[in-house]
């Protein structure tokens, strides 16, 4: 049996001992077995022609059937076997891939991914030297704010504020509906994640156009920024062509009320004004969205107002909070608090007549309405609250 160790050379044939071995105890319970299997073998090494191992002389200690495992050639592997070991072949009922499968290369998806978006970004940046985009009439530039505002946007949202957004099934797939929301935190952050989530969990995708104050058309740099963005001046003209044109709109009624009141108030709807809004959302015969933003009022917690800052800068307030302006710039960074922005059920419109836009009870009682749905969520959403934080 010393002899034979020199044939098995590899995994396989060294896994397939264990079937010759007993292969040899059935030809020696078969007398005829072994010298059938003996002659096969001979005839085998005859026909390999050179290079085939000579079978070894069987000494008078060999058992039955060991000349047929001796005299197996070297060369009689299967080619399958030796197909399965080569590079690149399918290992254990693998589809086949590759170029021989139809496919491609391994490593060339991620190539064309890259290629594809240097050349959307090539393609970009010639429309935007040549002129070659389009811009409503309020200024809006669609393709810039998808491209670049929306992109600069969702890191602040996904990780930093971790918005969780709820009802977004209630913002209809198409024609116009009025987002009405609670304002907060100092800086207006909170309609800018409030249209990064419409637009990013939205089925349709659809994009908010906001109603700003005239103090952000006042600004410089921002003033463009907002126009590109779809915003627009909080007036009852412009917001009722944006709702008949098949727009989502939004509006924040407290305005510097809410965004800058101090933070021993936060969660507490200030006064939503005359009601503007409702008569804007008549008109145009479009749903009135309720919605509810927990999150913002921590960001930048306002414990002080220098109004005689204020007054001479022509701003509504100058916020004092913990961090600002004891730290200068590093104070202006928001705190990561975590959000929920939850959109209520659509308060119709359609059903009133013409004429009831000057009625100014019922007015005022779609108002105190949407009101206090905003207030019941946001106290909902507050003890449902874990942390500020998390």
């Amino acid at each position: 049996m010393a002899d034979a160790k020199v044939i098995p050379f590899d995994d396989d044939r060294a896994r397939g001992g264990g079937t010759q071995r007993a292969a040899r105890r059935r030809g020696a319970a078969k007398p005829g077995a072994a010298g059938a299997a003996g002659a096969a073998g001979a005839a085998g090494a005859k026909a390999s022609g050179p290079g085939a191992v000579e079978p070894a002389a069987a000494g008078p200690e060999a058992e039955p059937g060991a000349e047929a495992v001796r005299e197996a050639p070297v060369t009689s592997l299967p080619r399958a076997r030796r197909a399965a070991k080569a590079p690149g072949a399918p290992q254990g009922g693998e589809e086949p891939t590759g170029p021989a499968a139809g496919g491609t290369p391994s490593g060339g998806g991620d190539g064309g991914g890259l290629d594809r978006r240097i050349a959307d970004g090539l393609a970009f940046l010639r429309r935007r030297i040549t002129g070659e985009y389009e811009v409503d009439e309020f200024g809006y530039d669609e393709e810039l704010t998808d491209q670049v505002l929306m992109s600069l946007l969702r890191p602040l949202y996904a990780k930093y504020f971790r918005v969780e957004v709820k009802g977004i099934e209630n913002i209809p797939s198409e024609g116009g509906a009025l987002v009405v929301a609670n304002h907060s935190g100092t800086l207006p952050l909170d309609g800018l994640m409030m249209q990064v989530a419409v637009h990013d969990s939205h089925p349709a995708g659809r994009h908010l156009r906001l109603l700003a104050a005239d103090l952000v058309f006042m600004l410089p740099v921002v003033n463009e920024l907002a126009r590109k963005a779809g915003h627009t001046l909080a007036c009852a003209e412009d917001a009722e062509r944006l709702l008949r044109r098949g727009e989502v709109v939004g509006v924040m009624p407290e305005g510097f009320k809410g965004i800058g009141k101090p933070f021993g108030e936060r969660y507490k709807l200030q006064r939503f004004g005359r009601g503007g809004f409702v008569s804007t959302a008549l008109r145009a015969g479009a749903p009135i969205v309720p919605c509810s933003i927990v999150g913002a009022e921590e960001i930048y917690p306002m414990v002080g107002n220098a109004r005689t800052l204020a007054r001479l800068l022509g701003v509504p307030y100058f916020p004092i909070t913990p961090t600002f302006p004891w730290l200068g710039p590093l104070g202006a960074v928001p705190l990561p608090t975590k959000w929920t922005i939850q959109f209520g059920e659509p308060i119709e419109t359609k059903g009133y007549a013409a004429d009831a836009v000057d009625d100014p009870m019922l007015m005022f009682n779609l108002t105190d309405q949407v009101r206090e749905q905003i207030q019941h969520t946001l106290y909902k959403l507050l003890v449902q609250r874990r942390s500020v934080f998390f």
